[in-house]
């Protein structure tokens, strides 16, 4: 059986390890060598610069402000985020009360039902979404502020994308719901393969909701839970912040730069101002930042791995 293994293994993975660093670690390796020029990427001559472009980078207030939004993102949205998904696949699957002749744990009535609502935004494109939450914040026409004069409260209707201090809690706020359905099911599914005599063993010693919850369902969920803190915060420094900030927002990124993540940065800074290579330059620090956050997740995230 040992016989040819090596053999074997390396044919195997050749041809996917092969893709992965073609598409994948190239693209890499050439923006930090880029991010040493001063390539248009229009032009196809350019000159080594040495660290020109990463002494700019210290001196520009725009990046300074577009890596606090990204570190918001990446904090804020994935926290918010899992923690209603946590809340409503809970609910979905062991916060119903004990019905007469059911089985003592059961998810609240209609919970089937409440799964195709909450996954209902991932059937839609986070472009769609965001133009319709775009037209949602029009502060003359839009749904929301419609809706605030209909109950009385006209003088309470804020901007929302026209306010420098809302604007991006109002961005942040479309991501959450754009993506809350996907871990509610992804939960559920979790909390549904948990033994049931586990929950049934907790009521009986006297536990509350949140004991319950707290010591039974969460770290039994722990790797889910972690998995799914590191793919959001990457969705939330990456593709998904961009969408929503590039179609929802003035400028876009604005107004006054309120709304610019990095990610926008590096697509503003590359092909509306033809400065490629400080758009690599910004695009090795998103990198950076990527890695120190899934890093720091994994780190303080580890724990004993439990069985059941």
């Amino acid at each position: 059986m040992q016989h040819g293994k090596y053999r074997f293994i390396v044919g195997f993975l050749a041809l996917p390890l092969g893709i992965y660093a073609l598409f994948v670690i190239w693209p890499f390796v050439q923006s930090i060598y880029y991010s040493f020029t001063d390539w248009t990427g229009l032009s196809p001559e350019f000159k080594m610069v040495g660290f020109d472009n990463y002494s700019r980078l210290l001196d520009d207030d725009v990046f300074w402000k577009s890596l606090w939004h990204s570190v918001l993102f990446a904090l804020l949205v994935p926290l918010v985020t899992l923690g209603l998904a946590l809340f409503l696949s809970f609910m979905i699957n062991v916060g119903g009360r004990k019905r007469k002749g059911g089985p003592v744990i059961t998810g609240v009535r209609g919970s089937a039902f409440y799964k195709i609502v909450y996954f209902f935004p991932q059937v839609l494109s986070i472009a769609i979404v965001a133009l319709l939450f775009q037209f949602a914040y029009n502060p003359d026409s839009g749904a929301i502020n419609s809706l605030l004069r209909g109950v009385g409260l006209d003088g309470l209707q804020p901007l929302w994308l026209g306010d420098p201090n809302l604007a991006l809690w109002a961005v942040m706020a479309v991501l959450v719901w754009s993506t809350v359905g996907f871990f509610v099911v992804l939960f559920s599914a979790g909390m549904a393969s948990i033994p049931a005599e586990l929950y049934e063993a907790a009521l009986l010693d006297g536990a509350t909701r949140f004991t319950t919850f707290s010591r039974v369902t969460l770290p039994l969920l722990w790797d889910t839970v972690q998995s799914g803190w590191v793919y959001m915060g990457i969705l939330a420094l990456g593709a998904e912040s961009f969408a929503v900030v590039q179609i929802m927002t003035v400028g876009p990124g604005g107004p006054d730069y309120s709304t610019t993540v990095l990610v926008l940065y590096v697509y503003q800074k590359a092909f509306r101002d033809g400065q490629a290579a400080y758009a690599t330059t910004i695009g090795v620090a998103l990198l950076v930042v990527t890695l120190a956050f899934a890093a720091v997740v994994m780190r303080l995230g580890r724990r004993e791995r439990l069985e059941y």
